[in-house]
């Protein structure tokens, strides 16, 4: 039976989307694997900060660079195939780094998680495009958001104390047996579309227009054409702005500045990086919301708004005269929480300006963004660390991480302006604001 487009969501889809999200979780706990047991590592391959850094960027940079690739493939081959694979790299890549001898298997093991991370987001994304009604996506996607994030918290506590309990290869190793599971567990439950459809649709509940969700024939012109359009520039420069500096703290940098640096405990640290996860869940569905709401006001009161406390939270740690109180540490992650449900309006505005059958493609672009600028972030915050001669556990200082904290400023003003740039181009270019007139005209007028 076909589905009127009123109807909601059934319980089958539901399931996927269960499936979906899990996995999703399973994929934050992998690329949060080292943020809590960054000092561990760093004693373990004998990694100086640039090192350490290392492991990240290069993971951030394989997802990043294969987000477009995955895009592509979701539109060609849907969710369920793209999604087991991820799976398995992952698996294949926490497996290479339970037993890596040195830094540059760990380095590989590393960019095979970063390939098959790079698979499950975007996947989530469209199984919430061809299962779901299209009104209901802001919020779903924002709820896909706050569940994964709990994968940040199992990094964090139960993987740490797991590694700390038992040893390297057996926490890894542990890991790689869950991404089996899933991958299989994935394959078995996920379908790529409903099954009174021959082909992915997205049901607009509004209008009732029933979209064929294809690959685009040329794959070249898929992407030209998805960039040509200033709503997923928005979307681009909108989701490498606002999670940039989140993600840096809670996937490396965060645990060792608040010990080595601050001075707190590690029960302290803990608590801190956990509230920045939970007050981000909170804060989801409410951004979420509003975003359904009000789609033109997206970018002045949601997304700029969350630049703007992140900034001035960072100034006002770095300011403050020796250690920062525990109050002004948990207002930080408070204020760094903001960046992850901005970062998910980003997808509304992919998914507003691009028609379907460049839907996965433009979701592409626009999560490479974030990953760009984390990996950038990261990398200057351990390259700062390293010329101060800060560079390992026994040289971190509290001088030290301030200023290499100090290298993310420039890409929060770098972002800001192409975010204010494309609004103005997004809008003129939905009738919203007139064209602007070329100086030389307005003087002849």
């Amino acid at each position: 039976m076909i589905r009127t487009p009123l109807a909601g969501p059934g319980a089958r889809a539901w399931l996927i989307w269960s499936v979906g999200v899990s996995a999703y979780v399973l994929a934050i706990t992998n690329r949060s694997s080292l943020s809590a047991v960054g000092v561990d590592a760093a004693a373990r391959f004998d990694a100086d900060a640039a090192t350490l850094s290392l492991f990240a960027v290069v993971q951030l940079a394989v997802y990043g660079g294969m987000q477009i690739p995955i895009g592509v493939l979701l539109d060609r081959f849907g969710a369920r195939p793209i999604m087991t694979i991820g799976m398995l790299l992952m698996a294949v890549g926490q497996l290479t780094m339970a037993l890596s001898p040195s830094v540059g298997v760990a380095i590989i093991a590393r960019m095979l998680l970063g390939a098959g991370d790079a698979a499950i987001f975007p996947g989530v994304l469209r199984l919430i495009a061809t299962w779901f009604p299209a009104q209901r996506g802001p919020l779903m996607v924002q709820f896909t958001g706050i569940v994964g994030q709990t994968g940040q918290l199992i990094a964090l506590i139960p993987l740490a104390a797991l590694l700390h309990a038992t040893t390297w290869t057996i926490t890894f190793g542990s890991i790689a047996g869950l991404g089996v599971l899933f991958a299989i567990l994935v394959a078995l439950v996920i379908r790529n579309h409903p099954p009174d459809r021959d082909e992915d649709v997205s049901v607009d509940t509004d209008t009732g227009a029933i979209r064929v969700v294809t690959s685009a024939i040329d794959t070249g012109v898929g992407i030209r054409a998805a960039w040509a359009h200033p709503g997923t520039r928005l979307a681009f420069w909108s989701h490498f702005t606002t999670p940039f500096a989140g993600t840096a703290f809670v996937l490396l940098w965060g645990m060792p500045f608040l010990t080595a640096g601050e001075g707190r405990t590690v029960t302290e640290a803990a608590t801190i990086m956990s509230t920045y996860v939970v007050v981000g869940m909170v804060l989801g569905p409410v951004m979420g919301e509003f975003s359904r709401r009000s789609p033109h006001l997206r970018s002045k009161a949601l997304v700029l708004p969350a630049v703007a406390v992140q900034v001035v939270a960072w100034l006002a740690v770095i300011a403050y005269p020796g250690p920062a109180p525990l109050w002004l540490l948990f207002a930080l992650a408070v204020a760094l929480a903001m960046g992850g449900p901005a970062s998910m309006i980003a997808f509304d505005h992919a998914r507003t300006h691009n028609p379907s059958h460049r839907l996965s493609t433009a979701t592409g672009v626009t999560n490479a963004g974030g990953f760009l600028a984390a990996l950038v972030a990261i990398l200057l915050i351990g390259l700062a660390l390293d010329l101060q001669g800060a560079g390992t556990p026994s040289t971190y200082s509290l001088d030290a991480f301030r200023i290499a904290f100090l290298t993310q400023f420039p890409l929060w003003l770098l972002g800001t302006a192409f975010i204010v740039v494309e609004r103005k181009r997004t809008r003129i270019r939905l009738g919203m604001d007139p064209p602007r007139v070329p100086r030389r005209h307005r003087r002849r007028a």
